[in-house]
């Protein structure tokens, strides 16, 4: 994503504005060379009227001092043991990865502080084993956080809890972040972390329903890798209270946050508890997107040459797949109901988009379209993705003598030679 590019961002302002984000960092990331770009996206961010929450691990950083010193910690990331040597190296870890975000954000001369908003009580004995100073979130303090936030200060929250008596405890950063996006009703909680996302079976997950992800958690949690199945679970969770999007990006890539946060293509995972796309009829104001979609499959041949003229005059057969209210894919049914048959045509879908199943669901959705108008076939033509309509839509390869003969003087007028793709609807 080009920073110049400000149309991209624009478009998302008005829906962010004055709005929360929480934004959870791994040690590892805060370590790397690219963190300072990082914290010129939050500048942005804040630029914009984003209000930001920082969120921090120290994994990497307990990793590191324990190497130091000779000891082997009893956990590295608050979810195990914690005994009283592996606090106080998760103590110092931590207030060193907060110094450092500081300093860092005063480079970009912006204001922030560190928050001790994490009131935590002992996780206690689980299964008959006691995780000593391993803690758990009782709840946040939110009107400390809203004070903070009102006053355009970024709140730094470590790792760590404390309860009523002034104990200290090693929690999880992954669940704090949860726990800070569901008390301040955030928008977006955006984990970043040194993968290109949420990995499941080797492969990364680019957009999924959060209904889904609960439904691979519960499958085969095994499935993930280890390191992200706790980010796994709190992005599931984020969804449920109500945080509307969660993102899993790399913060290793320079203006990953930006790329992920202002453009629906995004760079990682994300996790949507609504309906994040669909498909609608073309309106008016889409012809010119339609146009634009289709242009590069038009000069390569792929799909026939359309007029706006031509688009306008049958708008009501066009059909726009969009993500975000920004069009991504396209399709077309122009019915022949006295032939009972149908034709899919200008299916489309951007190069950005492809292999996210949105061209099946176009396919199916007018398939679905055309059974409901009584149509008992479904016709396509194609010069270049045949194989595809064959392959993954169940058609099968027709003649020029299949078309309704309307369509078929059409045909034979155009000089394609496009093969005859047809499927039986009932």
């Amino acid at each position: 994503m080009k920073l110049t590019d400000l149309r991209a961002i624009l478009q998302y302002v008005p829906r962010f504005r004055d709005r929360t984000f929480v934004l959870a960092l791994d040690g590892a990331v805060v370590a790397d060379d690219n963190f300072p770009n990082i914290l010129l996206d939050v500048a942005v961010l804040r630029s914009l009227n984003i209000r930001v929450v920082l969120v921090h691990g120290a994994a990497e950083q307990i990793k590191a001092l324990a190497e130091q010193r000779g000891i082997v910690p009893s956990n590295l990331d608050g979810s195990g043991v914690t005994d009283e040597q592996t606090l106080s190296l998760a103590v110092t870890a931590a207030n060193q990865v907060t110094h450092k975000i500081l300093e860092g954000l005063s480079v970009t001369d912006l204001r922030a502080a560190s928050a001790n908003a994490v009131i935590a009580h002992p996780l206690g004995i689980i299964h008959g084993v006691d995780h000593k100073y391993t803690g758990k979130v009782e709840r946040i303090d939110t009107e400390f956080l809203q004070t903070l936030l009102g006053n355009g200060i970024i709140p730094v929250i470590p790792p760590l809890g404390f309860n009523g008596e002034g104990r200290t405890y090693r929690v999880n950063s992954d669940n704090v972040a949860l726990a800070v996006a569901r008390a301040l009703g955030a928008v977006k909680l955006i984990f970043i972390t040194t993968a290109d996302g949420l990995i499941y079976q080797g492969r990364v997950i680019r957009q999924i329903l959060v209904g889904e992800l609960e439904a691979l958690l519960e499958k085969n949690r095994a499935g993930f890798v280890p390191e992200q199945l706790a980010k796994a679970e709190c992005a599931a969770a984020a969804c449920r209270a109500g945080v509307e999007r969660v993102h899993v990006i790399n913060g290793r890539e320079d203006e990953g946050l930006l790329a992920e946060v202002f453009s629906n293509e995004g760079i990682g995972t994300l996790v949507y508890a609504d309906e994040y796309d669909q498909i609608r009829r073309a309106r008016k104001k889409d012809v010119t997107a339609i146009l634009a979609l289709t242009r590069t499959a038009v000069e390569a041949d792929e799909l026939l040459k359309r007029t706006r003229a031509d688009i306008e005059r049958h708008l009501e057969d066009y059909f726009i797949f969009e993500i975000d209210n920004n069009p991504v894919g396209c399709v077309a049914l122009h019915m022949y109901p006295e032939y009972g048959k149908a034709e899919l045509a200008c299916l489309y879908v951007k190069p950005s988009h492809e292999n996210r199943g949105i061209g099946r669901k176009l396919v199916q959705f007018v398939e679905k379209k055309a059974r409901e108008a009584g149509m008992r076939e479904l016709f396509a033509l194609s010069t270049q993705a045949y194989t595809y309509f064959q392959s993954k839509a169940g058609f099968v390869e027709g003649t020029p003598d299949d078309l309704p003969p309307p369509r078929r003087e059409k045909y034979e007028q155009s000089g394609r030679r496009s093969k005859v793709l047809i499927k039986k609807l009932v």
